[in-house]
């Protein structure tokens, strides 16, 4: 497979880098507009000569006609896993990436307020707008919501751009480049976004909104339309030639150390045997029984496409429930921040508690935490779930990424 290049779609940021860190090797960023969570997947060797000073050329004039950004990474793809039998591996020559701060590498913090050190710390060495210590999930193989939220991302960081808003974003792109490519030929071919490959990592700031705004009741009624919603944008990609989907679940977010910050003395089965919230994982499994109800009837509608459920809820429940025999620490501990007899100070943030300025630092060994910050994972943590289900094992069908493209028989 040939080295990838990997662009996401961000705001308002400019930086240039050429450091070798291991599968990272050069970083560029250049922002011109409003985008978020988009990511881009496509051949280094074909644009690496030209990409940085076409799109410094374009700069203004894509400020005078639309609002899209870029931030470009290059990074090695490594996939593990098994071989499907007399298939080749997918040739994607792109991978569009819809989804949260979970896999968001830049747009919330190029759009908003930049996120500060110590982010980005056990892998870039500085802050690079992901909400970890190092790389993501996305990052291996290759924070919004799915319906609008009801609530700004100044009182729980919560991003507006929701799933349909990164679809037109995507609609933009797609267009722009299309009438770019008849100006120079060294820019994404038309036709390759129909063979790219459409990840889908979102859903769990919907139940985290529900959880905060809507009783139980009301929240189990709002997962069909949420569910819904992300359905018509797979279906929406599909009638603009997309084929190949590959879908997340969401992950036990009861087991999020955010959510017991503010418990005191919890009442007995409130929380299970590795001090996860139980109600909350409760409802992530019902939305994932949903949604994976939703892509078989999905099967259905598009028959051309070829739709892989991975069911990232297993991994991460796997690691949690089996931290010391994987060499982490306890899965609700917290490595960046202050967090003491209910006194929080957030990753990276400072504090006067008592006279005392208190500032949220990160611990000494951050491969050995599950949780980054209370909300977001580890870049430990990220690798250790990747490895499980980039190969397929936890997908179904049961195929790894790199064969995501061959639509099995009977699905």
């Amino acid at each position: 497979m040939p080295l990838p290049l990997f662009l996401s779609f961000c705001i308002l940021s400019y930086t240039h880098t050429n450091r070798q860190l291991s599968s990272l090797h050069f970083t560029l960023s250049l922002s011109l507009s409003l985008s978020l969570s988009l990511c881009v997947y496509t051949n280094l060797s074909m644009y690496m000569s030209r990409v940085a000073a076409l799109l410094l050329q374009m700069k203004m004039e894509f400020l005078r006609s639309m609002a899209v950004g870029i931030v470009v990474w290059a990074l090695v793809v490594r996939v593990g896993g098994v071989e499907v039998r007399g298939s080749p591996p997918c040739d994607f020559p792109a991978i569009y990436n819809f989804g949260d701060s979970n896999s968001d590498t830049g747009g919330i913090s190029a759009a908003f307020d930049p996120i500060p050190p110590p982010y980005g710390l056990n892998y870039f060495r500085k802050p690079v707008g992901r909400d970890c210590d190092g790389r993501l999930i996305i990052d291996f193989i290759g924070g919004s919501t799915i319906r609008r939220p009801n609530e700004t991302i100044f009182e729980y960081g919560i991003s507006p751009f929701a799933l349909d808003m990164q679809i037109v974003q995507y609609d933009q792109f797609k267009s722009r480049t299309h009438d770019l490519y008849s100006k120079d030929p060294k820019l994404p071919k038309p036709e390759d976004f129909s063979k790219a490959l459409y990840t889908f990592d979102i859903g769990q700031n919907d139940l985290s909104v529900g959880f905060r705004k809507l009783s139980n009741e009301q929240l189990r009624a709002a997962m069909t339309d949420i569910v819904n919603q992300l359905a018509s944008a797979v279906q929406h990609l599909y009638e603009k030639g997309a084929r190949t989907f590959w879908i997340h679940n969401t992950g036990p977010i009861g087991c999020l150390p955010v959510g017991t910050f503010y418990i005191q003395n919890p009442q007995p089965g409130f929380l299970d045997q590795y001090g996860c919230i139980k109600g909350q994982n409760d409802m992530a499994v019902e939305f994932n029984k949903q949604l994976k109800d939703r892509v078989n009837k999905l099967r259905t509608e598009l028959p051309h496409a070829a739709l892989t459920y991975v069911d990232v809820y297993a991994a991460k429940y796997g690691l949690i429930s089996n931290t010391k025999s994987q060499g982490f620490t306890d899965p609700i501990k917290v490595c960046c921040g202050h967090h003491e007899n209910y006194v929080h100070v957030w990753c990276g943030q400072k504090a006067s508690i008592n006279g005392t300025e208190i500032y949220g630092a990160s611990c000494t060994t951050p491969s050995t935490y599950i949780s980054w910050d209370g909300v977001h994972y580890s870049e430990a943590a990220n690798h250790w779930v990747a490895n499980h289900i980039l190969n397929g094992s936890l997908s179904e069908p049961p195929v790894p990424i790199t064969h995501a493209c061959y639509k099995q028989p009977g699905l």
